[in-house]
């Protein structure tokens, strides 16, 4: 994308946040009324990346200004109540927030990566027909890009909730196996 469309792109997505209840919009949601106002395609893997990042911007400002809001609310600025703990605890969760949107990683399709279990497979966190999916897959390389593969599997979140629930049965069921051998 050009910078002119790009930056078209981030005030229409802007704008659509800011009218939009926070606690039912999703990222799909925002990218396709941005596509269909704009009359653009957004669901390329650079362009859906692109929105990406616009969304999370805003969710961090959002989250900025409602813990100043908080901290006014508390009484002040809270600078001189705090003290040096207070600043150095401040200190260390504004390093953690920062650490935390720098180890964000994205696949080559604008997938988030949640984590690498080898060299080949991961899990990812994408979106699909307007539905999140968690997705265990083995991936290989081709001209430079890594695609996934079919071996994987992808769920639903509320598939993702069911397999999660049965993790502690699962790991029972492993401790018992190993303990008999």
């Amino acid at each position: 994308m050009d910078e002119a469309t790009k930056k078209k792109v981030e005030e229409t997505v802007l704008g659509i946040l800011r009218g939009s209840d926070m606690e039912s919009v999703t990222e799909y949601k925002v990218r396709s009324a941005a596509a269909a106002r704009l009359g653009i395609d957004l669901s390329a893997p650079d362009r859906k990346l692109f929105v990406r990042g616009v969304v999370e911007g805003y969710l961090t400002s959002l989250s900025s200004q409602e813990a100043e809001e908080e901290q006014q609310q508390q009484g002040g600025d809270g600078e001189e109540a705090k003290g040096d703990e207070g600043e150095e605890e401040e200190e260390e969760e504004e390093e953690e927030e920062e650490g935390g949107a720098r180890k964000r990683e994205y696949d080559d399709q604008g997938d988030l990566i949640l984590c690498r279990l080898s060299s080949k497979r991961r899990v990812t966190l994408s979106e699909f027909k307007g539905r999140t999916l968690v997705s265990i897959r083995e991936f290989y390389l081709k001209d430079g890009k890594e695609l996934p593969s079919s071996k994987g599997i992808s769920m639903t979140v509320e598939q993702w909730e069911a397999f999660r629930n049965a993790v502690p049965a699962i790991e029972d069921a492993i401790k018992k196996l190993e303990d008999s051998d």
